[in-house]
């Protein structure tokens, strides 16, 4: 792996995971068992995705992670689309 990607860095995964804490516990259960099930195969765009995923309120990310609304605008691509279906597969 090249040494600037987000796996071979620890500081760049430890920056993620303390992006991913948010204010509604749900969210942040959701988010524990995707890194849990997934941090250690996440790609470049996987974390891209994310962090898109993390600029939203905690409420949308709610609705989003509980498939109660799809993404829209900006956040529609296949990027956003494959790392939203494997935080909704636990």
């Amino acid at each position: 792996m090249e040494a600037n990607t987000h796996q071979a860095d620890p500081i760049k995964r430890a920056r993620l995971r303390w992006r991913a804490r948010r204010g509604l516990l749900e969210n942040d259960l959701i988010l524990e068992r995707f890194f849990a099930k997934h941090e250690a195969a996440l790609s470049d765009q996987d974390v891209g995705a994310l962090t898109k995923l993390f600029d939203l309120s905690d409420n949308d990310l709610m609705d989003l992670l509980l498939a109660r609304k799809e993404p829209d605008a900006d956040l529609d691509g296949p990027d956003v689309r494959h790392v939203l279906a494997l935080l909704r597969s636990v």
